[in-house]
């Protein structure tokens, strides 16, 4: 397939801001209260096993799989997911692959806008002294049910601009101004600076953490030496054996699907990310760098901070409630730990803005792919593409906070985008680096430029183990869960509507992908014209 010659002058500034970039795609709110909460829920040092496997065998080489795809569309004139897997798979029609990578993010950027718009408010709510609730857990609950009106659905129609509202207009304009300023002087100059900012800050907070000690002499096994073995020490139950937990399909489920979110593996951001490159830069080092730096926050950062103090303050059995539930975690747990601490205030307001400016370094990642396919797919400009784009995920950001009863909205397209979706995408993902372009091409690829080669092992796991592991947790992840997703959509009018909502989207970018394709098919032809004539 012929090249389509000159490249968008839009690119990366330095190699050090496309791997914070990178990272702060991946870091977000899964590293400081998913994985923390599956770990502890899933028997602690057990749950690091299936975690670390996932992690070697799915995580890190579908991330070097990405990055080297990435880069090869773009150094052949493609920014976009339909036209790198057009470039990549000389086939008709092989640009409809990529229409996942554009739904993907651009559905999950929808509703982690809105949870992000939660810690900003929660930061703001700790700084003037709103969130100074006592020590009671069930006015925590409260104060987040009514602030996100989980009670019933119409929050916005309830009268006057409701707080939740507000902020999530706030970080909606935040996004869009930092996107609208370009890959270099926007997202990549904004995470040069948030990224170094939100790691200093967890550091903060993790000193805290480790200082504890034992706060209550009555309660001497609430320590911190007890908290950090909550967290990482097997918990296997009585008469049990470490086999016979680990044969429990569910804990390989979570951990593979902690591993994708975390590294956000199979959303279409480091594909589009990757595009931007030039042709010899390092791939290999990049991506795992970036990946490093996603397993720092989340293990050592995320892992100390989260559970140990929820154990001292609150016990095992808040934690085991909630554990895997970002927000329980986030908004019912943590805020009633801060009402133990001196100065809690100061480290309540400290940590939520550690999470907003995670989860903000995340959303912007998700927006870059859809807007990379509306320039390169039909010509418009960046002020155009924000636009359309603003208004199609002001709709769904809206269209969730509508439906905020029991936040069904969210649950079901978190579901159905946030973990089907994105399994779906990273495994045919894998499958055409392996099978339709060959892992030795592939490899010979991801080499080029690199100062560091890719073991040998690693054919065997990207062409053989990845994409069978993959389907066997895929179809686990399946059998356990869609049937009961499935009745919900049949039974619950709001899941209903949402999956409605789900299929115009898809097929409203099933159509601009069918007609870029064909707009790229004409340029091609022109393209063979013009050559023949020469």
């Amino acid at each position: 397939m012929a090249e389509r010659g000159k490249r968008r002058q839009e690119g990366w500034g330095s190699r050090l801001g496309v791997i914070l970039a990178v990272a702060g795609s991946a870091v977000g709110l899964g590293n400081f209260l998913r994985f923390p909460g599956l770990a502890a829920k899933y028997g602690g040092g057990v749950f690091m096993i299936p975690y670390f496997v996932s992690m070697l065998l799915i995580g890190i080489p579908i991330c070097w799989c990405e990055w080297t795809i990435g880069r090869y569309g773009g150094v052949r004139g493609y920014n976009s997911a339909p036209g790198i897997f057009r470039a990549l798979v000389p086939v008709r029609g092989s640009g409809y692959i990529g229409v996942l990578a554009l739904i993907i993010p651009v559905v999950i950027y929808m509703y982690y806008v809105y949870i992000e718009a939660w810690c900003m408010a929660y930061a703001w709510f700790y700084l003037t002294g709103a969130l100074d609730l006592g020590r009671d857990p069930a006015r925590y609950a409260t104060f987040f049910e009514s602030f996100v009106g989980v009670h019933e659905d119409g929050l916005m129609t309830t009268g006057g601009l409701q707080p939740a509202v507000l902020f999530l207009l706030v970080a909606f304009a935040l996004n869009f101004y930092l996107i609208y300023r370009g890959l270099s002087a926007g997202i990549e100059k904004f995470c040069m600076i948030a990224m170094p900012a939100l790691i200093l800050i967890a550091f903060v907070v993790l000193g805290r953490v480790l200082t504890l000690g034992t706060p209550d002499p009555a309660l001497p096994e609430r320590n911190l030496l007890n908290g950090l073995g909550f967290m990482w020490n097997p918990k296997i139950p009585e008469g049990g054996t470490l086999l016979g937990v680990l044969a429990n399909p569910e804990i390989w489920l979570q951990a593979a699907g902690q591993v994708f979110f975390s590294l956000s593996v199979g959303f279409g951001v480091v594909l589009t990310y990757a595009s931007y490159l030039r042709e010899r830069d390092d791939v290999v080092l990049s991506g795992l760098t970036a990946s490093a730096t996603n397993e720092f926050c989340e293990v050592v950062l995320g892992g100390l901070i989260t559970v140990p103090a929820a154990f001292i303050f609150l016990g095992s059995d808040p934690i085991q409630q909630v554990a895997g539930s970002s927000i329980g975690l986030g908004f019912y747990t943590l805020p009633v730990i801060f009402a133990y601490l001196p100065v809690g205030a100061l480290f309540g307001f400290l940590w939520f803005l550690l999470l907003f400016l995670a989860a903000i370094t995340s959303s912007l990642s998700m927006l870059q792919p859809a807007i990379a396919f509306l320039e390169e797919g039909f010509g418009l400009g960046r002020r155009a593409s924000v636009t359309i784009l603003g208004l199609v995920t002001a709709t769904g950001s809206l269209f969730v906070v509508y439906f905020s009863k029991d936040l069904a909205a969210l649950d079901v397209m978190d579901f159905w985008v946030g973990q089907v979706l994105i399994f779906t995408l990273a495994t045919v993902t894998v499958i055409v680096f392996g099978w339709v372009v060959g892992v030795d091409r592939g490899l010979a690829e991801a080499h080029r430029g690199a100062e560091m080669r890719i073991p040998r092992v690693f054919r065997f796991v990207i062409k053989y183990l990845c994409p069978a592991y993959l389907l066997v947790i895929f179809a686990g992840f399946l059998s356990l869960n869609a049937p009961a997703y499935a009745a919900k959509v049949v039974d619950n009018p709001t899941a209903t509507v949402t999956m409605l909502f789900l299929g115009v989207v898809a097929v409203f970018f099933t159509i601009a992908v069918r007609e870029a394709m064909r707009r790229w098919d004409a340029a091609d032809r022109r393209a063979a014209v013009r050559g023949a004539r020469s």
